[in-house]
């Protein structure tokens, strides 16, 4: 199964804590495999909208939306961009407690990947960014998507997850890949989960604390489906 699997879409929104720890992972993946990842958006605001409430693009500025318009952006003048636009967003927020939903600081970190500053504006100014956003977020929905990560694998199959905090190094990566991949041989699969105990819970707060202090958000999230 593994070896017919040669790229797969890998579905995030910025904010999301368990989506970074998962994407750290999917890169080891990739550099071990030579897989194929694009990187494509989702957006937790959209999803999670209170009835009444704007949407993210009814907005000047919001939170992971933007970040991702930043990121649709950059995708433009390179693929790889948006890749290195996700890790350094996403280490900034959920390593070192910054606040890349900001646009100043969102300046700063495009700048630190050795970019003009500026592409910040332009994606903003540019309403076509919207709509390549809510695109990608349109069409994962439409695959029953209803958070992130979502992995969406040729034939459109959908697969949530893998939800982890730990990310696995080297061959345990690819032992982690090859029974995701295993799923898909069973396509009415829906749900395996691991309760989490009391010492979980404290190892999910201490690794997602920087992203707890840096929020500027209170996390709303429907029932699974």
């Amino acid at each position: 199964m593994t070896e017919s699997v040669n790229r797969v879409d890998f579905h995030f929104d910025v904010m999301c804590p368990w989506a970074y720890q998962t994407s750290i992972w999917m890169r080891r993946v990739r550099d071990r495999l030579g897989l194929g990842v694009r990187w494509k958006f989702f957006s937790l605001e959209e999803i999670n909208r209170a009835e009444g409430k704007k949407h993210p693009w009814e907005r000047e500025w919001s939170y992971g939306w933007s970040m991702m318009r930043i990121g649709a952006a950059l995708r433009r003048i390179d693929p790889d961009l948006l890749d290195r636009w996700y890790l350094t967003a996403g280490t900034a927020l959920h390593v070192e407690g910054l606040k890349p939903h900001r646009r100043e600081v969102a300046e700063a970190l495009v700048q630190r990947m050795g970019l003009d500053p500026s592409i910040v504006g332009a994606a903003i100014d540019d309403p076509s960014t919207h709509d390549e956003v809510r695109a990608e977020h349109d069409a994962v929905v439409a695959l029953g998507g209803w958070g992130v990560p979502t992995l969406v694998f040729e034939g459109d199959r959908a697969l949530f997850g893998p939800v982890l905090i730990d990310p696995p190094e080297d061959d345990a990566a690819v032992r982690l890949w090859d029974l995701v991949c295993g799923w898909l041989e069973f396509p009415h699969l829906f749900e395996l989960q691991h309760p989490k105990s009391r010492a979980d819970l404290r190892a999910v707060g201490a690794t997602f604390q920087p992203y707890l202090e840096a929020r500027d958000w209170i996390t709303i999230q429907h029932e699974t489906p």
